[in-house]
């Protein structure tokens, strides 16, 4: 990746989003029910499998202490047939046409600056202007589904409420792919590609 598409990158994303991460945080998000058949059939048309997920605070205590919060969200769930990796991103930030921090932020693939001292895509994730739930604090928290493979997911959600797994932004920004290179099914395009790439 070049320089100027990383400087580009970075400046887009603390731009947008640190300035507006306040208002996240109070705005009532509008995300895609899991039940949205449009964006259902893409999930499931590009490899990857549906799951609808609920925000819990309070994940690293027991279970029965757990903090069901009213937030849910479809997410798409791609695995790796080679290695079994999974990669989730929201349904609305897959099958958007338009920009969304979270799909900038996988494209840019900005290094992590390596501060922090604890989970390194919870950092990540501050780092580019998100949010987990909990991660600031050691109560913990999550996207937990009562099925699937991974019941709990920790998801970097951005100021525009787009979502994606901490983790494969993470890697992805080490140009590791984990589940699917989203950039194949994302709808929005990835707008760092010049001709002539």
């Amino acid at each position: 990746m070049s320089a100027m598409r990383a400087v580009v990158g970075i400046a887009i994303l603390v731009l947008c989003g640190t300035g507006f991460q306040a208002v996240a945080q109070t705005k009532k998000a509008k995300s895609v029910k899991p039940d949205d058949d449009a964006s259902v059939a893409y999930c499931k048309a590009t490899g990857g499998e549906v799951e609808s997920r609920r925000a819990v605070y309070g994940t690293n205590n027991d279970p029965s202490a757990w903090l069901w919060l009213a937030a849910r969200e479809g997410f798409c769930q791609y695995t790796s047939a080679d290695d079994g990796s999974r990669i989730h991103i929201s349904l609305g930030t897959l099958t958007t046409t338009r920009p969304t921090l979270a799909a900038l932020a996988y494209y840019a693939q900005v290094p992590w600056n390596g501060k922090g001292n604890g989970n390194p895509a919870s950092f990540y994730c501050t780092q580019l202007g998100g949010a987990e739930i909990g991660a600031t604090d050691f109560a913990g928290g999550a996207w937990v589904s009562r099925g699937g493979i991974d019941k709990t997911l920790e998801a970097c959600i951005f100021p525009d409420n787009s979502t994606i797994d901490s983790w494969g932004l993470l890697y992805h920004s080490a140009s590791i792919v984990r589940g699917i290179d989203l950039t194949t099914v994302l709808k929005y395009p990835n707008p760092y590609t010049a001709k002539g790439d």
